[in-house]
């Protein structure tokens, strides 16, 4: 196969990274599940790398969640009372703080996808001989990865929020928000994929994975919403979601299992992240190579 020529506009954001990367998806590889795995390895650690290369988004992606939770959780300290628990509202916070990384995360790394269309990028990959299932999990990975990373270092303050995490606890909690953050990616890929502007992604994702957040039970517990909001929360995916990592907060993993509102929390989140990892890998199956 003759060598890739590379449009100039793939040297945006770094001179190398893009051509380095297309490059690596050209060369042979054994075929199979190894080819697919090869693949969507490749894009997952491009997806990491240009983070790291973004500061101002490695910040504002840590700085922004925190001061949400420092002055909601110290202006809402002496007016908060859940379900007659003892929890202070930084603490009841906390858990819904980790989820928000987790949005934003799916945000931030959906967008590229964005960017990689207007700078020829993904055009390139769509003609590499791999295949189209590589492309979706290689998205899907990285922005779990990145996600990861940001909750890893936000867990350091769990004492903090009165939270107390052994080492066993902290790999369960990491490997359900995985979960969760492979079900935010898969979700935010098939947005961006369907539109080719930055803009027209920040308005639908304002009102789809936005208020899917503030109706998951972060903010106040569904217990005390009205009745009809109390019914629109329990419908919402996300819900099950947040209650997978409260739990997960709170009980080691021999009790999470023998926890029934776990379990059916862990299902239903289970069988989001499916549907949505599922849609992606079609959305990018059905495109046509040009």
């Amino acid at each position: 196969m003759p060598a890739l020529r590379l449009p100039d506009p793939l040297a945006v954001f770094s001179p190398s990274l893009a051509r380095r990367c297309v490059r690596a998806l050209y060369r042979p590889t054994p075929r199979g599940g190894k080819r697919r795995l090869n693949g969507a390895w490749i894009l997952a650690q491009r997806e990491v790398l240009r983070f790291f290369r973004q500061p101002s988004r490695l910040l504002g992606s840590l700085v922004q969640p925190l001061m949400l939770w420092f002055f909601m959780g110290s202006g809402f300290a002496d007016s908060f009372i859940s379900g007659g628990s003892e929890l202070n509202y930084r603490e009841f916070f906390y858990p819904g703080i980790v989820l928000m990384l987790l949005l934003f995360a799916a945000i931030f790394s959906t967008i590229t996808l964005i960017e990689d269309r207007s700078v020829g990028f993904l055009q390139g990959v769509l003609v590499a001989p791999v295949p189209r299932l590589s492309i979706a999990l290689g998205k899907l990975v990285g922005g779990t990865l990145i996600a990861l990373l940001q909750v890893l270092v936000f867990l350091w303050l769990a004492p903090v929020a009165g939270i107390g995490l052994s080492v066993e606890m902290i790999l369960v909690l990491l490997a359900l928000c995985a979960l969760i953050g492979m079900g935010f990616t898969g979700l935010g890929f098939m947005v961006a994929w369907q539109l080719d502007s930055v803009a027209g992604y920040h308005s639908v994702m304002s009102v789809v994975l936005i208020p899917l957040w503030f109706l998951s039970g972060a903010l106040f517990p569904i217990e005390g919403a009205a009745p009809w909001l109390e019914w629109v929360m329990q419908c919402n995916p996300v819900t099950y979601a947040l209650v997978v990592l409260r739990k997960a907060f709170y009980l080691v993993p021999a009790q999470l299992i023998a926890d029934g509102a776990f379990v059916h929390a862990l299902l239903i989140t289970g069988g989001w992240t499916v549907l949505t990892t599922a849609g992606a890998a079609w959305m990018v199956a059905r495109s046509r190579r040009s």
